[in-house]
């Protein structure tokens, strides 16, 4: 048994060794290519998944979100509920946020949203907006007649670069109107406009909750949602929410996973099924490639498989010789593409790509990376073996007459 290995091997060497260095290297570059191609598109799909979920962390739920309980419109009693988060273990902050339907006009153009009322100091402790100010700055405590946008809903100029309805090109320090649904009408200073580049953060106008009161005309004690920063890296979020459910908070306590919309949650399957086709393709791709090449090769030896044969070689030692050159070939192509994929990574890791919705940085996925490269010695040695079992099946004679 041993010795039939040994023979198998040093007829794996003499094959490649007279199979040339150039033949060897494109061989070796295209099963290289190969896992690259099965291991770098899912890490750009997975860089971007993390980027749509870190936007949201940071800008539209927080760490964990409180929404009204079934049936109800509001979060109610804030005075009570507001210092009883910011006592439960594990809770850095939490901010309320109130939406009011308006429209806001900037000479001849208008957009209707609702205008989002916030404590700026708490907030600069639950979310990051302070940290994208485009232009402009943030919102102050006592800001009273300031309003801060987001880019989308300030628009440009040039409106036909525009994906929503805007304001044509708002600046920092034009005065919008802002006509409110219960009939107040202020005038605002725009303060900053924020660039999030997140779809949803980026349509936004933000007052200060004070300002908001004075719309109102009264002290307002409700709240649309409640967003709670956590200690991440000390605490799990899930703990913490456990937390605020003992303390008796009988709202709708949600961490950021389980706020997800559905269609967010189904798209993020949809990327990981192209994910898994996009595997299967470039298996295949490798099984075809590997199939052919040792088809040929094996083919253009038929005159010395046959001689192996006359002088006694078993069939198996021949089959097993042609499986060890392919993983061997496999095994310096991963090499090779492990070595690639992280070059690749670390480059666009110092230079991200950008997308529409971010900076995208590849997360490669170390375990299907591990899954995806024993699948593709498999398919390979299964590729390998079939064409050099075919050819050591043909007649001693047929075979050294090459016919």
């Amino acid at each position: 048994m041993l010795d039939d290995v040994r023979v198998s091997f040093f007829l794996a060497v003499r094959a490649t060794k007279r199979g040339g260095i150039g033949r060897l290297f494109m061989n070796i570059f295209i099963i290289a290519l190969v896992l690259t191609n099965m291991i770098f598109l899912p890490s750009i799909i997975a860089g971007s998944i993390a980027i749509f979920n870190q936007q949201n962390i940071d800008y539209l739920t927080s760490d964990i979100v409180i929404e009204p309980r079934e049936n109800d419109m509001y979060i109610e009693n804030l005075d009570e509920l507001m210092p009883a988060l910011n006592r439960i273990p594990g809770v850095v902050r939490a901010s309320a946020w109130y939406e009011s339907p308006a429209s806001i006009q900037l000479e001849e153009e208008s957009v209707t949203i609702g205008i989002t009322a916030i404590d700026p100091r708490d907030e600069q402790e639950v979310t990051k907006f302070h940290e994208v100010m485009k232009e402009g700055n943030y919102l102050g405590s006592g800001d009273m007649d300031s309003i801060i946008l987001g880019r989308l809903v300030a628009g440009e100029k040039d409106k036909t670069g525009d994906f929503y309805p805007s304001l044509g090109g708002a600046e920092v320090g034009d005065t919008v109107i802002v006509d409110y649904s219960n009939g107040v009408v202020r005038e605002y200073r725009i303060k900053g406009i924020f660039n999030t580049k997140s779809w949803t953060a980026d349509y936004m106008a933000i007052v200060t909750w004070d300002e908001m009161n004075s719309v109102l005309g009264y002290e307002n004690n409700v709240a649309d949602k409640v967003l709670v920063k956590t200690y991440r890296n000390d605490v799990n979020v899930d703990a913490v929410r456990r937390n605020i459910l003992e303390f008796g908070i009988g709202e709708d306590v949600k961490t950021w996973e389980e706020s997800l919309p559905d269609a967010v949650t189904e798209s993020v399957e949809s990327f990981n099924i192209i994910n898994q086709i996009s595997v299967a393709g470039s298996l295949l791709i490798a099984v075809v490639l590997i199939f052919i090449m040792t088809t040929i090769r094996a083919f253009n030896n038929r005159k010395q498989i046959g001689i192996l044969k006359a002088i006694g070689i078993k069939k198996s030692v021949i089959i097993n010789s042609y499986v060890i050159q392919v993983i061997f070939l496999c095994l310096i192509g991963s090499l090779l593409g492990f070595l690639m994929l992280e070059m690749m990574t670390a480059y666009f890791t110092a230079y991200p790509m950008e997308f529409p919705d971010g900076d995208v940085i590849p997360i490669v996925d170390y375990k299907a990376l591990v899954e995806n490269t024993v699948l593709l010695f498999v398919s390979s040695a299964i590729a390998g073996y079939i064409p050099a079992w075919r050819i050591t099946r043909e007649n001693i004679l047929d075979a050294m007459r090459g016919v």
